[in-house]
């Protein structure tokens, strides 16, 4: 493994409850930005903004956005979170009711029932709805396998598509597992059982654990990346390492943008056309890795984890731009905490969708406070067993 030097300077570090305040705050403003474009080439977004994104846009096909295809019917623009939120948002839910770790049958017992029972505010429908009815046909698929198919929570990811779609709402988990990326790898792993199997499984338990890896003390992003490669196996660690190869030589998301897409595509089953995937897209595999999570992490190296920069070259990259985004947003989030957001873009993306955007981090604060001191209450039980089991007779 190639050791990357740090290009941060140093910085105050912030306490935990400012990184996780700051990774759900700017998941939630990178998926908001990352939505309008979501779908396009780089080429296309600029054409259609007069040039690079900067900020909130509004919709891609302004007021037809009710009937133009192939967006039809979701409001995506003008501060709306999309579904990568809402989501991540449920995740928290869950750890809510849970106050543990979670696994996979926390995912059946809590995240389903959610998804759909409970109506809530949906931002791109303009309306209460319940979750299901916005959600991807491959979170969809939660619903039909657990709930209505029984099936082992722990296998119910088997045979769906295998894309971001687990992956891209694991932040809470490496939160909670915060500076031990090791832990949030594996949890996040079992949690994504339920959801997804192959290279999309994978993705979720190194992003969570990247996120894990951002909240340690004297984090850089070219630390995350160092965490993420550790653990990441197969495909996943190939396209990172490529990514992060490819990232190095760059400081400006502009002229990162043709070769962190040309380092990727080896290893990205969906092909040139996003809208039009390869026959064999999604697909499990262990040659393969999804798009998103090694360009998140390419742009927080170019962005040298400045959240602004890493969350814009995220959403200029277009594609399947706003889990990009959001991915980098909740590490460039957690490694410089709130302030690093820019409060403009937070308080008109709370405003937009109707969200309250620090609760669930101040819930998620608690809660992980309090699966920490468990954690020490267990771990100081199995040392005080252990040393019973070895003491001399």
């Amino acid at each position: 493994m190639t050791t990357m030097t740090p290009r941060t300077e140093p910085r105050s570090e912030p306490p935990l409850s400012d990184r996780i305040t700051g990774s759900l705050v700017g998941a939630a403003v990178g998926d908001a930005l990352g939505g309008p474009v979501e779908g396009y080439a780089p080429e296309q977004i600029a054409e259609r903004h007069g040039g690079r994104v900067q900020g909130i846009v509004g919709p891609w096909n302004g007021d037809r956005w009710r009937t133009a295809r192939p967006i039809a019917p979701y409001h995506k623009g003008d501060g709306h979170v999309t579904d990568d939120t809402l989501m991540t948002h449920a995740l928290v839910r869950v750890y809510a009711a849970v106050r543990d770790h979670l696994d996979a049958y926390s995912v059946a017992e809590h995240l389903v029932p959610d998804l759909m029972t409970t109506p809530r505010w949906i931002p791109e429908l303009e309306a209460e709805a319940l979750p299901l009815q916005r959600i991807f046909l491959a979170e969809k698929w939660l619903v039909a396998r657990i709930h209505y198919g029984h099936v082992d929570p722990r296998e119910a990811g088997t045979g769906n598509i295998v894309n971001c779609g687990a992956a891209m709402y694991m932040a809470p988990v490496g939160l909670v597992n915060a500076a031990n990326p090791a832990a949030a790898y594996a949890e996040a792993l079992d949690v994504a059982g339920a959801h997804q199997s192959s290279y999309g499984r994978e993705a979720a338990g190194v992003f969570a654990a990247g996120v894990a890896a951002a909240c340690a003390p004297g984090a850089t992003a070219e630390s995350v990346v160092e965490a993420c490669l550790g653990l990441a196996k197969d495909g996943t660690r190939a396209a990172i390492e490529a990514v992060a190869e490819a990232a190095a030589g760059h400081r400006d998301f502009e002229t990162a943008l043709a070769p962190i897409r040309a380092a990727v595509a080896p290893f990205d089953t969906v092909g040139p056309d996003y809208r039009a995937p390869s026959l064999g897209a999604r697909r499990p595999s262990r040659l393969h890795a999804i798009e998103e999570l090694p360009v998140a992490l390419g742009m927080l190296l170019v962005g040298e984890a400045d959240y602004r920069r890493t969350v814009l070259g995220a959403v200029n990259y277009g594609r399947d731009c706003d889990s990009i985004a959001t991915m980098g947003g909740a590490l460039a989030g957690a490694l410089r905490g709130e302030a690093a957001i820019p409060a403009d873009w937070a308080k008109r993306v709370a405003e937009a969708s109707r969200l309250d955007l620090h609760a669930p981090a101040t819930a998620l604060t608690e809660i992980t406070e309090e699966i920490f001191a468990r954690d020490v209450r267990r771990r100081r039980a199995h040392e005080s067993a252990f040393a019973a089991l070895t003491a001399p007779r």
